[in-house]
């Protein structure tokens, strides 16, 4: 039973009390984000280490950070967190290296927010853990579901690893219709691979896409790309979707960390479009929406609410910017059309990114 695993900040705090080194992998965010819940747990990290490409005498808050063999000479035995994210398949073969010789964990820390799936937020959720489990339509969804509570409380890649599934199976449960009556929202398209992906998929056979992104920068590569899709099916929008019409204040990180979630480097504002505004005066009828909007899904859902209700479209909702959408969005797409059947895939990438809810 979940509740009964032992959550990885646990297992670091006994391997504290027994003098085991603890070298975090990474630096950045990611490792910001893992020292900070060591911190809260009055853990400190022995140090940081880089990839030897990445060494260069420098440091990070504080710590030299150093190369693997400079680790090994100075501990015998230690424990490696991985502090970045990565889908590169020389990185995660290096990773799966260090897992051979080593005590390697991926913590689990929300891209934005800050709850944190612990022990606590395990015993404070069972309820909602076992309703969203109930939820999926197949044994797949389960399975991968149950790995990734496993996950998410111990840290470990063995769970991990065995989430992940084929980008093209994902998109076959959609039963995507090849001919004019497709029409897709991608909110949050970025430079716009996804509706590249669509496009490929399709073989050209659909009506129409709607391709929103804020950041002005990757807007820029949106627009270059969709001369390689169909420049007359292809309609790209420099804008956030939201629950409301308007502005909102914007984090622009130059690609996919550009969120209205973000630190303000400059006090920018970027047009924010309700799904349901945009259907209406559009007069159009969206048959599939991706939504990947960096930790805005929620409010992205709420302004697509009656979009939701009239049309039903397909959907494939990103379920892990925050900890809670794993539970929540789900259960919140039962609440606006109960109709819908629940299927959750994974894509490789460690830590657990690129979880999606496909709903059709």
């Amino acid at each position: 039973m979940f509740t009964e695993t032992v959550s990885l900040w646990q297992y670091l705090e006994e391997a504290a009390e027994s003098n085991r080194p603890i070298i975090i992998y990474g630096m950045g965010n990611g490792a910001e984000k893992i020292l900070a819940v060591m911190e809260a747990r009055g853990l400190e990290p022995a140090a940081f280490m880089a990839s030897d490409e990445f060494v260069r005498g420098h440091s990070f808050r504080g710590f030299e950070v150093k190369k693997l063999a400079d680790i090994e000479r100075q501990y015998s035995d230690f424990i490696i967190l991985i502090a970045f994210g990565t889908n590169r398949p020389d990185v995660l073969e290096k990773i799966e290296r260090l897992t051979e010789r080593y005590e390697v964990y991926a913590p689990d820390v929300p891209v934005y927010g800050d709850v944190l799936f612990d022990e606590k937020y395990v015993v404070e959720n069972v309820g909602k853990i076992k309703e969203v489990r109930e939820l999926l339509a197949d044994e797949q969804s389960k399975e991968i579901f149950d790995k990734l509570i496993d996950y998410r409380i111990s840290g470990k890649l063995e769970p991990l690893r065995a989430t992940v599934s084929a980008r093209q199976n994902a998109l076959d449960l959609l039963n995507i219709k090849l001919d004019e009556s497709e029409v897709f929202f991608d909110f949050g398209a970025y430079d716009g691979d996804t509706a590249q992906e669509f496009a490929e998929y399709t073989g050209g056979s659909y009506n129409k896409i709607y391709a929103f992104e804020p950041d002005f920068r990757s807007f820029c590569k949106l627009r270059r790309r969709h001369y390689l899709i169909e420049p007359v099916k292809l309609e790209a929008i420099n804008a956030a979707v939201y629950n409301q019409d308007g502005e909102e204040k914007f984090s622009n990180a130059a690609g996919r960390q550009s969120s209205m979630l973000g630190v303000l480097t400059k006090d920018k504002k970027i047009k924010t479009i309700k799904a349901d505004t945009f259907c209406e005066k559009k007069q159009v009828k969206p048959t599939l929406i991706k939504i990947d909007v960096e930790g805005c899904e929620r409010p992205a859902l709420e302004g697509a609410a009656a979009t939701l209700k009239k049309h039903k479209p397909k959907l494939i909702v990103s379920l892990y910017h925050r900890t809670e959408d794993l539970l929540e969005l789900p259960l919140m797409l039962r609440k606006m059309n109960s109709r819908y059947k629940m299927y959750l895939r994974r894509h490789e990438y460690i830590p657990a990114w690129d979880i999606n809810l496909y709903c059709v």
